[in-house]
């Protein structure tokens, strides 16, 4: 899940309530729409190591992969363990901050921004219902397909319903007075994912622990195109020793 941007990031800002989560490693937190509807954030799990659904889906990625949405970085850091190439990105200076201290590598960015290995990413993910990060998920797939190499793949956690709404929203813990700025978000069920995807080739679809997932590929290029690198510089922000032929980490 990512948050809304904030300035710089000098510690927990208490007023923030998905840090203050991230801090607490527990909820509750919410998304609240603006009619008062609620929808629970798996606070936990997310800080929690890979679980045996994660690391399912880990292992159908390809080349480099990108995290968008990293959250508090438990798969950046699960493929990192694996010794994939893998970067994490969020908005959130606390998740990303929360991931780089486990050893993950991560940026705060945004995925509509300027982002390393543009156009090598061999897999990008979309997990935790980031298919709904900016409200608009033909925007979002459209970017995607710039980040990925031809023929990528992005795997996508969708909703276990078939829905296909777009809400301002804003984070909460419904208990205290913290709450966040609002932002536009999006929910989609597997159907409402497809729809959207066109030009994308479906790759497959699943559930399991009562989670959903879809896979797309990305177009390919022309035969006379040149042929994507296998992997994608990518940067960090710590330092890094080089290791073996993998890629060295920009500052």
């Amino acid at each position: 899940m990512t948050a809304p941007p904030a300035v710089a990031w000098t510690g927990a800002d208490p007023a923030d309530p998905y840090a203050a989560a991230l801090r607490a490693g527990q909820g509750p937190l919410f998304l609240r729409r603006t009619d008062g509807w609620l929808l629970p954030l798996e606070v936990e799990r997310w800080c929690a190591r890979a679980d045996p659904v994660d690391r399912a889906v880990l292992d159908r990625c390809e080349g480099a992969v990108l995290d968008v949405g990293c959250g508090p970085g438990r798969l950046v850091v699960e493929l990192a363990f694996r010794g994939r190439t893998v970067l994490g990105i969020d908005v959130s200076a606390a998740a990303v901050e929360h991931t780089v201290r486990l050893g993950g590598q991560a940026l705060r960015r945004s995925v509509f921004e300027p982002l390393p290995g543009e156009g090598r990413w061999g897999t990008v993910l979309l997990m935790d219902g980031n298919v709904g990060i900016g409200g608009d998920p033909g925007a979002l797939l459209g970017r995607v397909a710039q980040l990925l190499a031809p023929g990528g793949l992005l795997i996508a956690e969708t909703a276990a319903v078939d829905v296909d709404e777009r809400a301002d929203v804003h984070l909460t813990d419904d208990a205290h007075d913290a709450v966040g700025a609002p932002f536009l978000w999006a929910r989609l069920g597997t159907p409402a994912l497809l729809r959207y995807a066109r030009g994308w080739e479906p790759a497959g679809q699943w559930a399991v622990g009562g989670r959903r997932f879809a896979a797309l590929r990305s177009r390919r290029a022309s035969s006379s195109a040149e042929p994507p690198k296998s992997t994608a510089v990518i940067s960090s922000q710590r330092d890094r020793k080089p290791a073996g032929d993998r890629p060295v980490a920009d500052r």
